[in-house]
């Protein structure tokens, strides 16, 4: 399920973000070291597997050269919850797991399985990283996750000889973009391809838009529910999506054909042989698919604009990633420990950002370490972001709520992309899904 794999394959352009001076650190990694853990094997779980379970296994063969520790991963699929519970009850709890969701790691502390991570790892966290991805790391003020690898939600992706032909630039407003749309379907190309058979893609439409508009604070009264989503800034949100989701030239088989189009299919419909239209938003990782699926070059074939400002706010930056924990029933805790300081560097960082499909929100990672200019410049927008960015707001939610198909928020939203017309309506059917969720 792509939802929970926010973080599939990185892409970016250059064209619109300058790139600067690179942070310091972040060179590859030296052979030999201390071999402090020889012998001593580290268990690993999380939901990567194929490209990106080979190129982590990169990272922990370097952590392997480094300190001796051998390692063994296990890919749990997309329900890591559900899996490593059922480890953990059968007496063959991993020693670490890379935890993709703030609200599954919010859940395995309050049931008392982790342990906090180090003094060593939290220096490196302080010294490295924004304030924010602490928080998100974080349980009443005790830090359990490190956040390894990150994704970039807030990308426009469009086909450059789409928007060449209908003579358009690169908007920088949420108005510029609905404007610069027409102008596409005018030349005969459908604006957006909107993936609306996956609800997870129309909250992240959503959240970008809360995001700039309603801004930082309101967004995450929204996310903890201390906001209803009754509220005047959700309702206004939703107006604002429903100016692209009533246009049906604006969208590619307009409602009925979004609600057919899975996100696979929507990136499809942009860089697949035979398109039905010029852009469509997702995440970083919309390059991945475009690559691997079309042959499709990042920064040629396939660019991107950022999500552009809304009503006057900032353009949003809202992230996703997998933080890595150590759990209390681990049999190796001194080397579990030493696999999460050895994440927290730069040098750990390096090797997957080499290997492409990665991005850090380490800002000591230099830059020079990713392999094109494309990823570069996505990974200088999510460190320069610093503060300002978000955690996808769904993730952090229940599931019931943020996480579950045919329910909750993810069928409201379909149902608002099938008719436009009600904000209000749909922010009270929001509100009592998510109160219930919540256990309001």
């Amino acid at each position: 399920m792509m939802r929970r794999r926010t973080t599939l394959l990185t892409g970016c352009t250059a064209l619109v973000l300058a790139l600067g001076a690179t942070a310091c650190g972040g060179g590859p990694v030296a052979a030999g070291g201390d071999k402090s853990l020889d012998g001593q094997t580290v268990t690993v779980a999380g939901v990567w597997s194929g490209t990106e379970q080979k190129n982590f296994q990169k990272v922990l063969d370097a952590f392997t050269e480094k300190t001796g520790a051998k390692t063994q991963f296990t890919s749990t699929g997309d329900n890591v919850s559900t899996v490593v519970g059922s480890k953990i009850e059968g007496g063959n709890a991993p020693d670490v797991v890379m935890v993709p969701q703030v609200g599954v790691l919010k859940q395995f502390a309050q049931k008392g399985w982790l342990k906090p991570l180090s003094k060593k790892t939290e220096q490196s966290v302080d010294a490295g990283y924004a304030p924010v991805w602490k928080e998100y790391g974080s349980v009443d003020g005790t830090l359990y996750g490190l956040y390894f690898k990150a994704a970039h939600k807030s990308t426009v992706w469009y086909s450059p000889d789409a928007l060449a032909q209908a003579g358009v630039k690169p908007p920088k407003t949420y108005d510029e973009m609905l404007k610069a749309g027409q102008t596409v379907s005018d030349s005969g190309l459908a604006a957006f391809s909107v993936a609306g058979q996956d609800g997870w893609t129309l909250t992240d439409w959503f959240e970008n838009i809360y995001l700039s508009q309603a801004g930082p604070e309101k967004y995450d009264a929204l996310a903890a529910h201390k906001l209803k989503w009754t509220d005047a800034s959700v309702v206004e949100a939703l107006e604002t999506l429903g100016k692209l989701f009533k246009d049906k030239q604006l969208i590619a088989g307009g409602q009925k054909g979004a609600l057919n189009t899975d996100f696979p299919g929507s990136v499809e419909k942009v860089f697949g042989p035979e398109p039905e239209a010029g852009m469509v938003y997702e995440g970083d990782f919309v390059a991945g698919v475009a690559k691997d699926q079309f042959g499709k070059k990042a920064g040629e074939d396939a660019n991107f604009f950022p999500f552009p400002a809304v009503g006057g706010g900032e353009a949003p930056v809202v992230s996703g990633g997998d933080a890595a924990v150590v759990l209390k029933d681990g049999k190796n805790q001194k080397a579990a420990q030493a696999l999460l300081e050895f994440l927290a560097t730069p040098e750990a960082s390096a090797v997957w950002a080499e290997a492409g499909g990665f991005l850090s929100p380490n800002k000591k990672l230099d830059l020079a370490s990713y392999g094109d200019d494309v990823t570069r410049a996505t990974a200088k927008s999510l460190v320069e972001a610093g503060d300002s960015v978000r955690f996808d707001m769904s993730d952090q939610a229940p599931a019931a709520f943020g996480g579950t198909k045919g329910a909750g928020e993810w069928k409201l939203l379909q149902d608002f992309l099938r008719d436009p017309s009600d904000p209000k309506g749909t922010a009270a059917k929001l509100e009592a899904a998510a109160a219930k969720a919540y256990q309001d």
